[in-house]
């Protein structure tokens, strides 16, 4: 039996008593990969009806995510935005007070394949309540009909819109999964092109390893209900560039020189806890503020809106809070 089978299987352990009534539960009814298995490479229709399968999964759930932030639609105004370049996404303002002194660069997840349109739009409002922030939302193009660099060359035009309105001390980048490959690759294209960092950087459990080289990959190969081996969609988005080059799997970077202060999250059932293990050493060795936050039973994508996902939530706010304070910058 080949990883994905076992991934499939859906290999249950009971959550453990550290955790509570709404984490266990979540761990005993969350259903894994009903998009599996992925399509061959060249199949492109094939790709198409997978990822608008789980869009309409993202649409219906996401709704749940932003009232466990304490938001609605009702509650803030959005609008679309072009960024330039081809690339577009959303604006979000929340309707509560002080939140447009506070600029969100969100990022979102997906596998480097979810995530786009209304999805898109409704990750923006999940961030914007979770950190009372105006928010931009990158809506970055994807396979299979765009490959590598399209998606980073969308993020970084995103990026420079901000800074043609906003000082880079009052941007926070804030991303999840595949959007934290991108989030530290935008950061990479600012030290070559010469832009200002910004003033801190969130990683969700970030998926800067696509080579899947990680211990964790083996361990948590049939335990974590929230992640399939995603080597398939890797290799669909590098364009045929090795997964382990740092413009794909930007673990793998020569980290000296400029670096925003970073906090990684990253749960100890998730298959990307090497990721954030190794990139937060990685850091460090580097000498940059970066943090790194670990949850108990924590399944990639988290719980659902459970306690533990509010504090992990509430934990990245103040992180960003700090960092437009300016107190993570060390002194020039």
């Amino acid at each position: 039996m080949d990883i994905t089978s076992q991934a499939r299987r859906g290999h249950r352990i009971a959550g453990p008593p550290s955790v509570s009534e709404g984490a266990r539960k979540a761990l005993s009814e969350i259903e894994p990969f009903g998009f599996l298995p992925f399509p061959e490479q060249e199949d492109v229709e094939g790709w198409d009806r997978m990822i608008d399968g789980v869009e309409i999964y993202f649409v219906e759930t996401l709704p749940s995510w932003i009232a466990a932030a304490g938001g609605s639609e009702a509650q803030a105004d959005w609008e679309a935005v072009d960024f330039g370049n081809g690339a577009t996404g959303y604006l979000v303002q929340p309707h509560s007070e002080g939140s447009s002194d506070r600029i969100l660069f969100d990022i979102h997840g997906g596998a480097l394949i979810f995530g786009k349109g209304e999805s898109c739009r409704m990750f923006t409002m999940w961030q914007s309540f979770r950190n009372n922030a105006r928010t931009y939302g990158i809506d970055y193009r994807m396979p299979p009909h765009h490959r590598y660099p399209v998606a980073l060359d969308d993020v970084v035009a995103g990026y420079r819109y901000l800074l043609e309105r906003y000082d880079a001390d009052r941007i926070v980048i804030s991303s999840n999964s595949a959007g934290g490959n991108l989030a530290v690759a935008l950061i990479l294209r600012c030290r070559e092109e010469g832009l200002p960092m910004p003033a801190g950087m969130i990683l969700q459990t970030p998926e800067v390893d696509l080579t899947e080289s990680g211990d964790s990959f083996s361990t948590m190969a049939d335990i974590d209900i929230g992640l399939p081996p995603l080597v398939a969609v890797n290799r669909l988005y590098a364009n045929g560039i090795d997964l382990a080059d740092p413009r794909i799997s930007p673990l793998f970077a020569d980290f000296d020189g400029p670096f925003p202060p970073t906090l990684i999250t990253v749960g100890t059932r998730d298959r990307f806890l090497s990721n954030g293990a190794r990139l937060n050493m990685a850091l460090r060795r580097a000498g940059h503020h970066v943090e790194l936050i670990l949850m108990d039973a924590m399944p990639h994508g988290g719980f659902g809106g459970v306690d533990e996902d509010r504090e992990l939530w509430a934990e990245a706010r103040r992180f960003a809070e700090r960092a437009w304070r300016g107190e993570l910058r060390r002194p020039a």
